[in-house]
């Protein structure tokens, strides 16, 4: 199921996408040294120099990202005629990058940021750039490139813009026409606080910083709060989802539509966060032009980043790193306990989504267990590939059923449910509903019984979908109670 999913995007989709990345193109320079005394001429460090670097940066690391994923890459933008115009392009060329939709420009300099580093420590960095917006030629020329890829086919389109001058409103607005005439998602890399000009959007990839300069104030990296943030600007722009970089605490994506995706970071050693938004940019747009689920085109964009962030200076993923990082998930044993706490299902649960398993929820209080019960379960194992139960402790079973219930302690119905063969865990909650533990574990599916309309369902905001089964006919708990009730009554019994 997700396994040959994944499997088939890492190894047969991302080869096959073609994307075309549009934005301010850059040369990231990097001077690598050693710092060990004083300058005796000014009180500042004397950086000894032993390497230089240079790499794609801006919209064009986007494109590294993308063309080292083995993607089929278009990049368009504007570069100067000068020497660092002329290392872009043969940087573009390295890595196989088509770069038709690059613009020459006699009046402008080759954007370039330079940064010294000193003992794998950031110690400056000099900009040199002309930031002024596109001519109107140039603009035409970008959009008849744009065009013409669109008619040949494209699966995707990343607009980067870091304020110097390509993105502006008019460009913009032609290039979400375009997308939205051809069907093609679009993703953007904001600037500023007016995202008016992103109105047309599918996608839209701000931090945390970025977000609360749209709203106005300062947003604490909280998932409520980013959440409240999100929908606020969803309320007043056309675009259809925020997905919210958020450093340590990972990615959160808001849907215009009320779901919510939370996906925490890859645990790694963080060396340099330089273009780990656009990995993650480069990753959300191969998953989506894929057709991933949202969840897990998380899981692999977070996975991505985790790789990035651990390296120094800007570092396009691999995608043998990604195969890598799968195959190493894939390695992992599964946990064997059966009954869980809410935190420590949160855990699991995010253990077998990292590894690529869909997680299937239902819920019940399964007093006397029966056949009816079993073949319910069975049947929701298979749509997917691990089984959670949440089961309504003593107290909530008898708010729902009466006095007299439950016939089997809580204790007791958890251990026959988790000796079936078809479940992974199981859970308790006191709550007459499973809605605040849905939203703590956060399964891919939630399955019902019975006659349930998907939109009845509670906590189906907290999951990717909902699926109805039918309970089977003659079969029932309170059918059991009613004949040994009655052959009490007939001192049968």
């Amino acid at each position: 199921m997700i396994k040959n999913t994944i499997n088939k995007f890492l190894h047969d989709s991302l080869p096959n996408l073609r994307i075309a990345v549009i934005g301010d193109l850059m040369v990231d320079r990097y001077v690598f040294g050693d710092v060990s005394r004083i300058s005796p001429e000014a009180p500042v460090p004397v950086n000894r120099v032993k390497q230089m670097k240079e790499v794609l940066g801006g919209a064009a690391n986007v494109a590294a990202n993308l063309a080292n994923l083995d993607v089929h890459v278009y990049i368009g933008g504007v570069a100067g005629k000068d020497t660092h115009g002329d290392l872009l392009q043969d940087l573009l060329d390295s890595d196989g990058i088509d770069n038709s939709g690059v613009v020459i420009s006699r009046d402008r300099s080759t954007i370039t940021k330079m940064r010294i580093l000193g003992d794998r420590q950031q110690m400056m960095r000099l900009d040199f750039e002309t930031v002024r917006d596109v001519e109107q030629q140039e603009e035409e020329e970008l959009i008849s490139w744009l065009d013409s890829l669109c008619q040949k086919g494209l699966d995707g389109i990343v607009i980067s813009d870091y304020g110097k001058g390509v993105c502006t409103d008019s460009v913009l607005e032609k290039i979400f026409n375009l997308a939205n005439c051809y069907k093609i998602p679009t993703i953007v890399d904001p600037k500023g606080s007016q995202w008016e000009k992103y109105n047309g959007a599918t996608y839209i990839t701000p931090n945390v910083k970025e977000l609360s300069e749209r709203v106005g104030y300062s947003i604490t990296n909280e998932d409520d709060k980013i959440v409240t943030a999100a929908k606020e600007v969803l309320a007043t722009n056309n675009i259809q989802y925020i997905i919210a970089t958020r450093s340590e605490k990972g990615i959160s994506i808001i849907a215009r539509d009320g779901r919510i995706w939370h996906n925490p970071a890859t645990q790694q050693d963080v060396f340099d966060v330089s273009g780990a938004g656009d990995t993650v940019v480069a990753t959300m747009i191969c998953s989506i032009a894929a057709n991933l689920s949202m969840r897990t085109a998380l899981h692999i964009a977070n996975g991505a980043a985790g790789i990035v962030v651990s390296k120094v200076g800007t570092y396009p993923i691999h995608r043998q790193e990604l195969i890598d990082l799968w195959m190493s998930l894939q390695e992992g044993k599964y946990v064997e306990k059966s009954v869980y706490s809410w935190e420590e299902m949160k855990s699991i649960v995010q253990q077998w989504q990292d590894r690529g398993d869909i997680v299937v929820f239902t819920n019940g209080c399964f007093d006397i267990l029966h056949r009816g019960h079993i073949t319910y379960l069975q049947e929701a194992a298979q749509l997917g590939d691990c089984l959670i139960i949440g089961l309504n402790s003593n107290d909530s079973v008898r708010r729902l059923k009466g006095e007299t219930r439950p016939l089997v302690d809580e204790e007791d119905r958890a251990c026959l449910l988790s000796a079936l063969g078809c479940v992974d865990g199981v859970v308790l909650f006191d709550e007459d509903t499973p809605s605040q533990l849905l939203e703590i574990i956060r399964p891919n599916i939630l399955v019902k019984g019975g006659d349930y309309k998907v939109d009845d369902v509670v906590g189906r905001e907290f999951v990717d979908s909902v699926q109805i089964l039918s309970f089977k006919e003659g079969y029932s708990t309170t059918n059991v109670v009613n004949k040994i009730a009655n052959l009490v009554k007939e001192y049968k019994l």
